[in-house]
């Protein structure tokens, strides 16, 4: 007790993340992916951890509760040992399941049984997980389906950098994109494209390319490298070059 938890510098040495193969064929339009990640450290660990548009639901020493969209980085302690199963929804179709907008549960931690009634399983493996969401699949919703569609196409095209360009592109005015946002995704467009244009940035970093950050800036569509940094930074909470430095 009364020890100070370690910075964020070397996460995932000890910190494990472990990918399953993909969701089975029939929850494939609703399921991005399951993962685990287990832990154990002698003392505590302050993990950074970078949100994407998913809700998530996951499985904690016999708790299972839903996740909402991170609209911010969190910085997680992990001491002692343990683990966590995890399935990320695709962002765009957990309304039919919440049966609400998935911004009511943004920022937020919410106890499962609130949203899959029913015994859950306190352990689950993935199977187990399967055929539980199996039985508590919605009726299939066209516009759910749509705004996933469309992050698909942000993530799929970096050109686009732009909510009124997306907009004019959809056929839509800007305030209908961001309502069909907040209602299905949880967060808004503008978030989800400055989100998946600045994972571009880690992926340079990842590959050991020399960055020129004025340059990678204006790619990005921003209007000057002091508005790139300050997304960054908020984003993943430090600037871009002290991230590279540590990962």
């Amino acid at each position: 007790m009364g020890r100070d938890a370690r910075g964020l510098g070397g996460a995932w040495v000890k910190h494990q993340r472990h990918a399953f193969p993909g969701p089975s064929a029939d929850l494939e339009p609703y399921v991005a992916r399951y993962w685990v990640v287990s832990w154990e450290y002698d003392e505590p660990y302050r993990q950074l951890i970078v949100p994407y548009p998913n809700v998530h639901l996951t499985f904690q020493g016999g708790r299972a509760t839903v996740n909402g969209v991170a609209s911010g980085h969190q910085v997680k302690v992990l001491d002692g040992h343990g683990g966590v199963l995890g399935v990320a929804f695709r962002p765009g179709v957990f309304r039919p399941f919440l049966g609400a907008s998935v911004s009511t549960i943004t920022d937020r931690v919410v106890d499962a049984a609130e949203i899959f009634p029913g015994a859950l399983p306190g352990e689950p493996d993935v199977p187990e997980v399967e055929a539980f969401l199996r039985a508590h699949l919605p009726e299939p919703d066209a516009r759910a389906q749509h705004a996933a569609e469309v992050v698909d196409k942000i993530i799929a095209e970096p050109g686009i950098t732009r909510v009124d360009a997306l907009a004019r592109e959809l056929g839509v005015s800007v305030r209908a994109l961001q309502r069909m946002f907040s209602e299905h995704v949880g967060i808004g467009p503008k978030w989800v494209i400055r989100r998946y244009r600045l994972r571009e940035v880690t992926e340079r970093l990842a590959g050991g390319e020399p960055i020129d950050w004025a340059v990678l800036a204006a790619d990005l569509g921003y209007s000057d490298q002091a508005h790139f940094v300050r997304d960054f930074r908020a984003m993943f909470g430090e600037p871009p070059t002290r991230y590279a430095q540590r990962y």
